[in-house]
């Protein structure tokens, strides 16, 4: 897997500063480590690259255990906002923060375009 980290970071930082709503992104790989982010301050690469492969192990063994095959995307939702997980290749996964007055919608639309723009970066 060769991965273009600076061309990732881009598009990370151009992602969260052009979407509404939109507090962070990140490329983390399946097993928890970080490729590339744009976060709020004090937030911790490692530790949110960490969560993120958490989150994904927990959502495959909930789909595979209640028959809803692949997952495609976690979408957690709290009081300040969601947190959502999107697959982008076997090698990588897409991390978006948004704020609790995204339109969810619009939101998933930006996430698939962005994807069709990190996917050539990482082979």
């Amino acid at each position: 897997m060769a991965i273009n980290s600076h061309k990732l970071g881009n598009i990370l930082q151009n992602f969260v500063s052009q979407t509404a709503d939109v507090q962070g992104a990140a490329m983390v790989t399946p097993d928890g480590l970080p490729l590339a982010s744009s976060l709020p301050g004090g937030m911790d690469d490692e530790r949110v690259s960490a969560m993120s492969a958490a989150m994904l192990s927990l959502g495959e063994r909930i789909g595979q255990e209640l028959v809803r095959g692949d997952i495609d995307r976690i979408y957690v939702e709290g009081d300040e906002g969601f947190s959502i997980l999107t697959s982008c290749g076997e090698d990588a996964v897409f991390l978006v923060l948004a704020g609790k007055a995204a339109k969810q919608g619009v939101l998933m639309l930006e996430i698939k375009r962005a994807i069709s723009e990190l996917k050539p970066a990482l082979s």
